[in-house]
């Protein structure tokens, strides 16, 4: 079984939801690393030196590669990445090897055999 990482950077009132669409559309999991920064096209704001932008999540899916492209497109509705500046970013990374991964396959076999 091949895998694929994905990486999403979301507005941090959006992880559940973008965690629950990933689930919906096959991730078995996910790991969160909380309050990323970043800087897109756009300089961000500053008051008196503070940043006026709001927290991002840093959200990790190891995906069955036929799963990867679904899970992407479901993450970036939900993320809202195409229709609101700033919203987020997710794109994905081949994987070349993994381990403790078992029980995961387990349950991704029958859903890719589901999908192909």
């Amino acid at each position: 079984m091949h895998f694929k990482l994905l990486i999403a950077f979301v507005e941090d009132d959006k992880t559940d939801a973008v965690m629950n669409a990933a689930r919906a559309a096959g991730a078995t999991g996910a790991t969160v690393i909380n309050h990323a920064r970043g800087e897109g096209l756009k300089k961000t704001k500053t008051f008196l030196g503070l940043t006026l932008e709001t927290q991002r999540d840093m959200l990790l899916f190891l995906v069955e590669e036929h799963l990867s492209r679904k899970i992407l497109e479901h993450i970036a509705v939900v993320g809202e990445f195409d229709r609101k500046h700033g919203a987020g970013i997710a794109f994905q990374i081949d994987v070349e090897d993994a381990v403790g991964v078992t029980q995961q396959v387990r349950q991704l076999t029958e859903a890719v055999e589901d999908e192909l």
